[in-house]
């Protein structure tokens, strides 16, 4: 522990309320740190660096409790740090979240009766800078509710000067690399949003559609296939079967007849085909699905594109201009018209892949799109773990990542929006191509246009750790705080993000990564470990819990659940549980206050102490250590449940009982249990402050008079350990527990006075008995005491005087007839455990209740035959 020699604060009844108030306490307090600078982060400092950025919010979104939790992590992780002398930075910023965003702008404008073309484009990219100066970025605020200690003057937004200009510079090096091209393949498309989308933009869900197979070529030529999509054989080109399929081999090669096209196509043989699944034999659309265009790639088919960006159909014939549903009835009629159908099974739920911004269904198609060549890049990011440089925690995620980015496509980077970074790439009259970098001139002239398309907001959220430091510039930032200390990120973005941060970071910091550990986090779940969501009913806005039970509450709820890579339950009920854990430091602080606790002075000699004392320090140092190894694992979980339970259990409930008795006592242990208790609530306080920072402030500001525990020293185990001490207080506490649950047995109020003999004498118990005797209501023994229950524990002795307070001959009536009911119920248990017949029949379930009420049974004798053991004669 450290020595405090701060000035005694004022009397504290003034200095504190009655209640805990949270509403009243939390604005004023965030505002507090953030006017004092001391969430800001100085790179010219010598404290050594620990940098986390935040993983940027949609500048569209509003706090939920994914935010809530993740942000909790990030701010307890950090405040720990400054705390423990480190040049803090938690970099704070907003994605500008291309689909999101020009989804959201369109649908103001929808309501103006006007679409983003009636504005064009320049007009239409103000409208949206416009929109987020206005109604953009609600969630700081809310950040701000929650306690988030970000450096506010750095905040960064992926389309601001700076980041656009580290945008531009690694689009031009990664395309000088020849790791930028531009090529036709096929991507996620969605027809309503207009433009392609990510994997991660994709959402699956299983869908009811329907089965159809149908017969292509004549007579010995005819080969049956099946397709959900039955509109797309518009644009088949080939028939692909397996290699080594004998019925099919004489086939291989030749040209069969496609149904309803006046077209021939081959039959290839390509080994992608598995000849168990089905007939054996697959259609071949290389335009419109992703495994087809590598068979058509394979064998150099041609690729026909037959809708356009709305899904329409565009092939020529009867169908052209139908919307593509309109057109898989249509072709299946025509087909059955035929003859070709020779199965049809609806429903047929498969899986099938939605924008996850508008729930259009995705169109594959094949489209000429830039793309970044990701196979030196990634194997630099795989090597960065397996050597070590990175580490992924837990360490079992590692697995996942490594089959990410050992087996990952070419990525298209391209979207075709309008709101974005936009492709730093020129096109000239006679086909000139011109890349250009921030320092570079664009072309001008007769026929020189840029590229329209803008790039993946993915693309500029991958440079996010260096970036918002200043690079390209070598800016004293960058120097002071990359690589960042650690990542604290979901699991689910894994691959999407933090990959791509990796292979960025790795390329353009000349191999150095952007963060030393990479600490993974599950999904906030439902108590019911549902998934959270509006269609399901279970939603929550978390600001609606900081209202009713104050931030505190909710953060120490998420991290009470947060084990690493692990999904977190939440419930109402457990914030109301963690609210009242709040409203127990502070009743239990004000008391101390009260009663003297100070932090005035150094701590007195263990010899000066009693056992009591000494037992809570030992146990306190034993705690620091558990907390400081639980932080450096992740383990949030655990280092908020040791401290729960030692605050509560071990200071509140026994501790600051125990010391009540020597307070009233006076003189100089009363005087040493006051600075030890200061001392143990100081530094209690200071270990619950990253993850419950407003009730723990204003506690310990008026507990020790300082500036702000934001800034106060993290404490250190002092190394102090008193085995005896733990000892002696464990043996106390088991002679008072095993004392009030006897007082319990005998239906004693908690409050009720029992005439008492108390035989401690030659027992570590012996200078206890005043603190025993208030902590169990024991009275002093008077001359007409009669042990009526004796009970020994702990080689003493405590006999109780109970003729005055229960009715011995009725209590004795109600256990026996409560032991006849559970022999009873003990009984007709075990005559049915022991009926085979009964067994061979009944559910495995049925049995094992049966088993539970025996046990349940057993259990309940042996209690009431001891409480009817303890009971006085009548």
């Amino acid at each position: 522990m450290t020595e405090n020699a701060q000035q005694q604060p004022p009397a504290p009844d003034t200095e504190l309320p009655t209640q805990y108030a949270p509403a009243d306490v939390e604005g004023p307090l965030y505002e507090r740190w953030v006017e004092r600078g001391y969430f800001e982060a100085d790179e010219k400092s010598d404290k050594p660096p620990y940098t986390i950025v935040i993983p940027p919010p949609n500048v569209t979104g509003s706090l939920h409790l994914g935010h809530a939790f993740e942000h909790t992590l990030i701010d307890a992780l950090t405040r720990r740090k400054r705390m423990q002398g480190y040049e803090t930075l938690w970099q704070p910023g907003m994605d500008h979240a291309g689909i999101a965003t020009q989804n959201v702008v369109e649908r103001e404008l929808g309501k103006e009766g006007k679409s983003r073309h009636d504005l064009g484009r320049e007009a239409f990219v103000e409208r949206v800078w416009q929109w987020k100066a206005e109604s953009g970025g609600q969630i700081s605020g809310q950040m701000r509710r929650l306690g988030d200690g970000v450096a506010w003057s750095r905040e960064r937004f992926t389309m601001d000067e700076g980041l656009s200009q580290a945008v531009q510079t690694i689009f031009k090096r990664l395309y000088d690399d020849e790791l930028i091209y531009r090529a036709e393949r096929i991507i996620n498309w969605c027809p309503r949003c207009l433009t392609a989308i990510s994997d991660i933009e994709v959402e699956y869900q299983d869908d009811d559609g329907e089965l159809v197979s149908m017969k292509y070529g004549e007579g010995d030529d005819t080969i049956v296939v099946a397709t959900t999509r039955a509109e797309t054989m518009l644009g088949d080109t080939a028939v692909a079967v397996h290699p080594d399929d004998e019925r099919y081999k004489h086939l291989v090669g030749k040209l069969i007849r496609l149904p309803l096209t006046g077209r021939s196509i081959p039959v290839v043989a390509d080994t992608h085909v598995d000849p168990e699944f089905g007939t054996g034999a697959v259609k071949v659309t290389p335009a419109h699905d992703p495994n087809d265009f590598e068979i058509g790639q394979r064998h150099d088919l041609p690729s026909i594109t037959i809708m356009d960006e709305h899904a329409v159909i565009t092939a020529h014939g009867p169908f052209q201009g139908l919307d593509r549903l309109e057109a898989r009835s249509a072709i299946v009629a025509a087909l059955r018209a035929e003859g070709r159908i020779v199965a049809e099974k609806r429903p047929y739920v498969h899986s099938v892949g939605h924008c996850s911004r508008c729930k259009t269904t995705i169109e594959p198609r094949l489209s000429m799109q830039w793309w970044v060549k990701v196979g030196p890049l990634a194997k630099a990011a795989g090597d960065a773990v397996r050597d070590g440089r990175v580490k992924i925690h837990p360490q079992e995620m590692e697995k996942r990542y490594f089959d990410w980015v050992d087996n990952l496509h070419d990525w298209c980077i391209s979207r075709q929006l309008w709101w974005g970074h936009r492709i730093p790439v020129w096109y000239g009259p006679n086909g000139e191509v011109v890349c250009v970098g921030p320092d570079d001139e664009a072309p001008t002239g007769e026929g020189w246009h840029q590229d329209t398309d803008v790039l993946d907001t993915w693309f500029s959220s991958g440079l996010w750790p260096f970036s918002t430091l200043g690079w390209p510039e070598q800016t004293e930032s960058l120097a002071k705080f990359y690589p960042n200390s650690v990542l604290v990120t979901g699991y689910d973005i894994l691959f999407f993000w933090v990959a791509r941060m990796m292979m960025f970071g790795l390329y353009a910091m000349d191999g150095t990564p952007p963060f030393h550990t990479i600490a993974l986090h599950g999904m906030v779940r439902d108590q019911f470990g549902k998934k959270m969501s509006k269609s399901f009913g279970n939603a929550v806005n978390p600001l609606d819990w900081m209202d009713k039970y104050g931030s505190d509450a909710l953060r120490f709820t998420l991290a009470r659940g947060a084990n690493p890579g692990v999904d977190v339950p939440i419930g109402e009920d457990w914030v109301q549980g963690s609210r009242n854990f709040a409203n127990k430091i502070w009743n239990a602080t004000r008391f101390a206050l009260m009663n003297g606790a100070t932090v005035q002075g150094p701590l007195p000699d263990p010899s000066r102490m009693s056992a009591t004392d000494r037992w809570i320090l030992s146990r306190l140092n034993s705690v620091v250590a558990e907390v400081d190894a639980h932080y450096d694992d992740f383990q949030f979980a655990k280092l908020s449940d040791t401290l729960f339970h030692f605050a509560w259990d071990e200071v509140f409930d026994w501790y600051v009982e125990l010391s009540k008795t020597v307070f009233q006592a006076g003189g100089e242990p009363a005087e040493v249990s006051k600075r030890v208790l200061g001392e143990v609530l100081d530094v209690t306080l200071k270990l619950l402050h990253p993850v419950v920072p407003f009730v723990t402030e204003t506690l310990w500001t008026t507990l020790t008079g300082g500036e702000s525990v934001v800034i106060a020293e993290w404490p250190k185990d002092s190394g102090f350990r008193d085995t005896a001490a733990e000892r002696e207080i464990e043996t106390l506490q088991s002679v008072i527990t095993e004392v009030r649950r006897f007082r319990a047995d005998q239906g004693l109020q908690p409050g009720q006075r029992v005439p008492a003999r108390l035989t401690l004498d030659g027992t570590a118990l012996a200078p206890h008995e005043a603190a025993i005797r208030q902590l169990l209501r024991l009275q002093p023994e008077g001359d007409s005491f009669t042990a009526t229950a004796t009970l020994p524990v702990a080689g003493a002795e405590v006999a109780l005087d109970l003729s005055g307070t229960i009715d011995v001959a009725a209590e004795r009536k109600r256990l026996a007839k409560d032991l006849a009911a559970a022999e009873k119920e003990k009984a007709q248990a075990t005559a049915k455990l022991g009926n085979e017949a009964f067994l061979a029949k009944a559910p495995e379930n049925v049995v094992d209740k049966i088993r539970t009420r025996l046990s349940k049974a057993e259990d309940d004798i042996a209690r009431i035959q001891a409480q009817l053991e303890k009971l006085p004669q009548a």
